[in-house]
């Protein structure tokens, strides 16, 4: 495999760390996805041995550029929330750690923010310029920002104040779980609302709505009234890969902030 044109993005999740070589010009996967289970004791130096065990496992990918994302806040490389691993991540310089344990270069993002770069190069917001937003509705709200490209690390848009609830906490998957509600009244409710006050503020050119709710997006998004374009992403369990793997080819010029 060419160094120019494959990266390896490695997922790093509560649950599960997923990997696999990328072809960058396309997005696809060049060999079987490999995944282990988060470590139960998910602290960083447990975590980062199961990331060498995949990385390992592609020989092939040995001198690609390496992406990993990660489910929280991560600033120059500093990890600064962890609300599904150990709280000892919090404080822990991230890319000094898997370097050191891997042995070769790498780049840390969010994942959400991967998640956006996949969408953006390969996805849902491809040839989009202009703002472009993601949101993974999941347990949480997850956001991601794209402009003309080029990544705004960071966005915590899922956490806005709206009608004196913390978003999330209203218009998440989880919530609608939570409290009972149809996909309908979820989108007429709860999404319509969130995605008013958002556009407001952002004025996006599309939005982009991830997470594995997003494969029955045909139930809800037909009843959201907003005039944003809003669609349903294509990478779904791919994005973090995938966009790992293409941040780390674009480096720091890529990431915005980073």
């Amino acid at each position: 495999m060419s160094q120019l044109s494959t990266g390896l993005g490695i997922d790093i999740g509560g649950t599960g760390i997923k990997g696999a070589p990328v072809d960058l010009s396309t997005g696809e996967f060049l060999a079987e996805r490999r995944k282990l289970p988060t470590p139960e004791h998910s602290d960083p130096a447990t975590v980062a041995r199961s990331v060498e065990k995949i990385v390992t496992h592609f020989p092939e990918a040995a001198d690609a550029p390496l992406g990993i994302t990660f489910p929280g806040v991560v600033h120059d490389g500093v990890v600064h929330t962890a609300a599904n691993l150990h709280k000892s991540w919090v404080g822990t310089d991230a890319i000094a750690l898997f370097s050191e344990v891997i042995g070769r270069p790498v780049q840390v993002l969010n994942d959400a923010d991967a998640a956006a770069l996949a969408e953006a190069r390969h996805g849902a917001a491809q040839d989009t310029s202009g703002v472009v937003l993601l949101t993974t509705l999941g347990t949480g709200i997850g956001t991601a920002l794209i402009v003309d490209g080029h990544l705004v690390p960071n966005t915590e848009f899922g956490h806005l104040e709206i009608d004196g609830h913390d978003a999330e906490t209203r218009a998440s998957s989880g919530a609608r779980q939570r409290d009972g509600l149809s996909y309908r009244d979820w989108a007429q409710q709860r999404l319509q609302r969130y995605y008013r006050v958002i556009e407001d503020l952002l004025w996006p050119t599309l939005i982009v709505v991830g997470g594995g709710v997003s494969r029955r997006s045909e139930e809800f998004l037909p009843y959201l009234d907003i005039r944003t374009p809003i669609v349903p992403a294509q990478l779904r369990n791919t994005a973090g890969v995938v966009g790992a793997a293409s941040a780390a080819s674009r480096g720091r010029e890529g990431l915005s902030g980073h």
